[in-house]
């Protein structure tokens, strides 16, 4: 858990920030909102992505006493949240909350848009990395073991990820390249379902976030393997990276941001930042937030933001390619 020492200089790197935007978001989009707020999730309720879209809509409800509303509309690797999203009127009142999945799904063509042309950041809500969890009466209980079971019985295992070309389906693909496993992939509407029938037994394995597993892993319905992340987390200090499992160099995080319709006027997303970047650093966030395992990424402006989605969208096209990852149905 991060310590509150760590919090508090947090609070002080960012409280100048927190500060100015209370009355930047007026001054950049003044009278807005004068109705409330939708949030649209590709997802169904309970993943790590609709709790973290939830944490920000409660932000904005909180310093505009106007309610933000969660929509999840689940389906097609979360495409259908984010078709309703590109479609919507640009004024500020139809949001999409996305993971890293919405840059995948414009690596993989599977939108019939370009997403970095149809969307407009707005700002970073949390990252965080994944645990590899398993069904307890797998007999496994490192990642060695894991891989070793797994090539002894090509073809019988099967992960679960939240929807095909999301980012736990890719991260999996990723995995199986550097190990050679041989499992099969069965794609849910969300994280929530494919760890439901990881403890059920219907699946054998999934990548999920601490916020979605956390208190399955505590009470024992589920093993965890490994963080997917470039260290431990002190959330669940006894569990070893991947990397340092037996499969070097392998990383896999998400990220929660918030994006607007193209059209969107500039000073409304700059305001929707600005109060959520100040929502986000305070401290009873940042303890609670800490509690679950996820970072609120640095304060960034849209702009900033854009740039960064831009470069990572490039890196992964190159990824993409090296490893021969594909999508199949």
């Amino acid at each position: 858990m991060i310590g509150s020492a760590r919090c508090l200089r947090r609070i002080a790197l960012v409280g100048v920030a927190c500060i100015a935007s209370q009355g930047q978001a007026q001054d950049d989009a003044p009278g807005y909102p004068v109705k409330p707020i939708r949030i649209v999730v590709g997802i169904a309720p309970g993943g790590g992505l609709d709790t973290m879209t939830r944490l920000g809509a409660q932000k904005l409800s909180e310093r505009w006493g106007k309610t933000a509303v969660v929509d999840n509309r689940p389906g097609g690797g979360t495409i259908l949240g984010m078709d309703i999203v590109a479609q919507a009127p640009p004024d500020g009142y139809t949001l999409l909350g996305a993971s890293d999945t919405l840059m995948l799904n414009g690596v993989f063509k599977r939108a019939p848009y370009d997403v970095r042309k149809a969307f407009i950041p707005i700002v970073q809500l949390t990252t965080q990395p994944y645990v590899l969890v398993v069904n307890p009466s797998l007999p496994a209980r490192s990642v060695k073991d894991l891989v070793a079971y797994a090539k002894s019985k090509p073809g019988a295992l099967s992960y679960g990820s939240q929807g095909l070309g999301t980012t736990g389906h890719i991260g999996w693909e990723r995995f199986k390249f550097m190990t050679g496993l041989d499992i099969v992939h069965v794609p849910y509407k969300g994280a929530a379902p494919a760890v439901i029938d990881v403890i059920s037994g219907q699946i054998q394995m999934t990548f999920s976030n601490t916020v979605t597993s956390g208190a399955h892993l505590r009470s024992g319905k589920l093993r965890g393997l490994a963080i997917t992340g470039p260290r431990r987390t002190p959330l669940f200090p006894e569990l070893p990276t991947v990397s340092e499992s037996g499969v070097p160099g392998f990383e896999l995080s998400n990220s929660y941001a918030y994006f607007a319709p193209a059209g969107t006027p500039r000073g409304i997303v700059r305001a929707i930042n600005a109060v959520v970047v100040q929502g986000m650093n305070s401290p009873e966030t940042l303890k609670s937030l800490a509690a679950d395992g996820s970072e609120v990424v640095p304060a960034a402006t849209p702009e900033e933001f854009k740039a960064k989605f831009d470069r990572e969208y490039r890196e992964l096209e190159k990824l993409v390619k090296a490893a021969n990852i594909k999508l199949l149905q």
